[in-house]
């Protein structure tokens, strides 16, 4: 890493920084001890390759530079996490999954650069993390560091957004460094529909391997067994499904409604986490069809009655959330 803003660098992020604003990565312990801990002297204890240290008071701490595979072997939380989240912030999420960091574990991002656009993202992003930054030559206390809490994310957040518009993948952001996330998939898998299939690929290979999928339509029921937090994507394709079901495109949509109502039940009472995307159907043109303006009208209301019930509601435009 060449540091925040990168010297010679003319992007946007390192345009709106005075030189020097960050420097590269350096870490050292106890005055002395450099990383990467390849050797150690008496008192300490180099572990996971040099990249965790044990101190003679028996704080551990980890360093995970970018390029750094997540360790395995220690199932024992480190006190002190220092971690690139820039390159693949669902490392973070696997760490918390294997063992080596939990919720009394701190984690401080590092190799801060231009990967991010601007410092206020950056504390955005930490914040949803549960990480946090600190100014360059900050001197961390391993057991002290240990001790802050990080604030508790919201229960329910509703990401709307029109098509291509960066709402699922900011929906994935939020939820980057969780253990245990489950993704519920509420859209046919593309067989026979090439640019669907493709769009599916896509979403799967963005997504954190050791996160869990659940195809179905049952959201209420999905949302009520609590556990994991949850990742629904999308309610505009949960409700076409919901249409198919219930044969209401030209039927009778009573069906439908109730499908809406106990969905909104459900959401309301949410026992655990549950991130959800939808469309935004209220700027474009007015569908041509009336099955068009059906659909629209009702999903416009279940977005409706969905952010009434949502700690956190944001619009999705052009990749950047504008919280609602």
């Amino acid at each position: 890493m060449s540091g925040w803003p990168e010297p010679g660098c003319r992007c946007a992020s390192c345009a709106l920084l005075p030189p020097g604003h960050r420097r590269p990565f350096e870490l050292v312990v106890d005055g002395a001890l450099r990383f990467p801990f390849e050797s150690v002297p008496d008192g300490y204890l180099a572990r996971a390759g040099g990249l965790g240290l044990t101190g003679p008071d028996g704080s551990r701490l980890l360093v995970l530079p970018a390029g750094c595979a997540v360790p395995r072997e220690e199932p024992v939380p480190y006190d002190l996490v220092l971690i690139d989240l820039l390159e693949r912030p669902e490392r973070l999420g696997e760490l918390r999954r294997a063992g080596p960091a939990d919720a009394s574990t701190a984690v401080v991002a590092v190799g801060l650069d231009h990967r991010v656009r601007s410092e206020t993202e950056l504390a955005r992003r930490l914040r949803l993390w549960g990480a946090v930054a600190v100014p360059d030559g900050t001197v961390l206390d391993v057991r002290a560091a240990r001790e802050e809490s990080a604030e508790p994310p919201p229960r329910r957040a509703l990401l709307l957004g029109g098509s291509r518009s960066g709402k699922s993948a900011e929906a994935e952001l939020r939820l980057a460094a969780e253990p245990f996330v489950t993704y519920v998939a509420t859209g046919p898998d593309g067989a026979g529909d090439g640019e669907w299939a493709a769009r599916v690929r896509a979403h799967r290979e963005r997504r954190p391997a050791h996160w869990d999928t659940s195809e179905t339509t049952d959201l209420a029921g999905v949302i009520r067994a609590g556990g994991a937090p949850l990742l629904i994507d999308g309610l505009g394709t949960w409700l076409a499904a919901v249409f198919d079901e219930h044969r209401a495109w030209e039927g009778d949509r009573a069906p439908v409604e109730a499908r809406c109502d106990e969905l909104v039940a459900a959401w309301r009472q949410a026992p655990g986490r549950v991130v959800a995307v939808s469309d935004e159907v209220g700027m474009g043109v007015v569908p041509a069809t009336a099955s068009g303006r059906a659909f629209r009208d009702v999903l416009g209301r279940l977005n409706e009655r969905l952010a009434a019930e949502s700690e956190y509601v944001a619009l999705v435009v052009a990749g950047r959330p504008l919280e609602l």
